[in-house]
């Protein structure tokens, strides 16, 4: 056997397997974490430090399933669910919560892209917003051209720039350690903490992020148009690597993806504890971009403005990627891209037109994709945890006792939201 043979023929190594979750890790570090982030840190300083890990240890189990699913299954989240769900109305009432989830997910990332545009240029918010789904629908077309591995390259760049950009002022501004460790204990002070809880969780825990990392996985290890998944040895067609070698490096990918996204959100949170709070007009992220300035110097907040932009760039391909695979998997409807890109722009676009208060905006969408959870979690746990869905894969009885703790804690939170906001608490 020659050397260019062998070469073929040996398996790849595991940093090649790595990607889809650094992909989907993108969607925890959007527009909409920054905002929930920033306004929990000037508001309300370090007291909710605890929701920021927690969401970051959910997160790494939720996100290893649905890329599990998709590594095993050969289909994505929703494509399973359009085969299981029967009835064809009760299909279409899922994908129409999906479908609400993943626009409240486009609305952040246009508008956090257009106010990152206007910092840095003073390029006005209309406008900043169409340029943002320009470029997002450019990436796209990389995505659909080009295949799965140029994409996650663009992604993981524009992930390197977000975290630089994030994560510097912290070490310019460093925040007080005893008061980061008191952040660890889980507590509330008011409703106004409660709101931001979901918010922030919502902005981690993201219901488009499970349905798009199923899809991703499925992408790149069991492309479509493949004749079987899974050979009689187990192993998969594509490159003939085993589905238990790639399971272990996707844990590889998640905890590398989940590391870099948690510690950037814990970044932008301890920047706003430690430097704004007081500050007069930190509830927003012109106001935050002016105190970082005005505190820390133009160039922190340059980097921050930056991040900002790439984070909006990098999560809106991946919101509309996932919107898509939404509408196809459950509808069994296929539109051009280039058609839906400009349908879930309308949304944002509207908003910024109206002038609406575009931090407002990212916080409410937060909440929005917060009450979306559930219908994205309790599933992926259930059909993860089959034998007739994963085989020898299935969850074992831990790992699908965690997720449901999980589950049942986003949902009693997102009931005591509700109970807040009918009582006017």
């Amino acid at each position: 056997m020659t050397t260019t043979e062998t070469r073929m023929t040996r398996p790849p190594r595991v940093a090649w397997l790595l990607g889809p979750a650094l992909v989907a890790g993108v969607a925890y570090l959007d527009p909409g974490n920054v905002a929930s982030n920033m306004t929990a840190g000037a508001r309300y300083g370090y007291l909710l430090v605890w929701v920021v890990v927690i969401g970051n240890a959910m997160a790494w189990l939720i996100q290893y399933l649905s890329a599990k699913l998709g590594v095993v299954t050969g289909e994505s989240l929703p494509e399973v669910l359009g085969r299981r769900i029967r009835n064809r109305w009760g299909r279409r009432a899922y994908w129409l919560q999906a479908e609400l989830v993943a626009m409240a997910t486009d609305i952040a990332e246009v508008i956090g892209g257009a106010v990152a545009l206007n910092l840095l240029f003073g390029v006005p918010l209309l406008w900043g917003g169409l340029i943002t789904g320009a470029v997002s629908l450019a990436l796209l077309v990389v995505q659909s051209t080009r295949g799965a591995k140029p994409f996650e390259f663009v992604i993981m760049g524009l992930l390197i720039i977000i975290a630089i950009g994030f994560a510097v002022g912290v070490f310019v501004g460093p925040p007080d350690g005893g008061s980061v460790l008191a952040g660890l204990v889980p507590r509330f002070t008011d409703s106004g903490s409660v709101l931001l809880t979901a918010s922030i969780l919502g902005a981690t825990v993201m219901p488009h992020a499970i349905y798009a990392h199923s899809a991703l996985a499925r992408d790149r290890f069991a492309p479509r148009g493949s004749a079987h998944l899974v050979q009689g040895d187990g192993s998969l067609r594509e490159g003939g690597v085993s589905v238990t070698r790639i399971l272990r490096a996707t844990k590889w990918d998640v905890t590398i993806a989940l590391a870099v996204a948690g510690s950037v959100n814990l970044a932008i949170l301890l920047l706003a504890a430690a430097n704004l709070p007081g500050v007069a007009g930190t509830d927003s992220l012109e106001g935050a971009h002016a105190a970082i300035a005005a505190g820390l110097g133009p160039a922190i907040a340059t980097l921050f403005a930056v991040g900002l932009l790439a984070s909006g760039l990098a999560s809106t391909s991946v919101g509309a990627y996932a919107g898509a695979e939404i509408m196809q998997g459950l509808l069994r409807v296929r539109i051009p891209l280039i058609a839906r890109r400009l349908i879930t722009l309308v949304p944002a676009l509207a908003i910024l037109g109206v002038g609406f208060d575009p931090t407002l905006a990212l916080v409410l969408s937060q909440v929005v994709l917060s009450f979306g959870i559930p219908f994205a979690l309790v599933p992926l746990v259930v059909l993860t945890a089959q034998r007739r869905t994963l085989g020898e894969h299935r969850n074992r009885v831990l790992t699908t006792a965690l997720g449901a703790v999980a589950a049942a804690f986003l949902i009693t939170l997102n009931a005591l939201l509700l109970w807040l906001v009918a009582t006017g608490a």
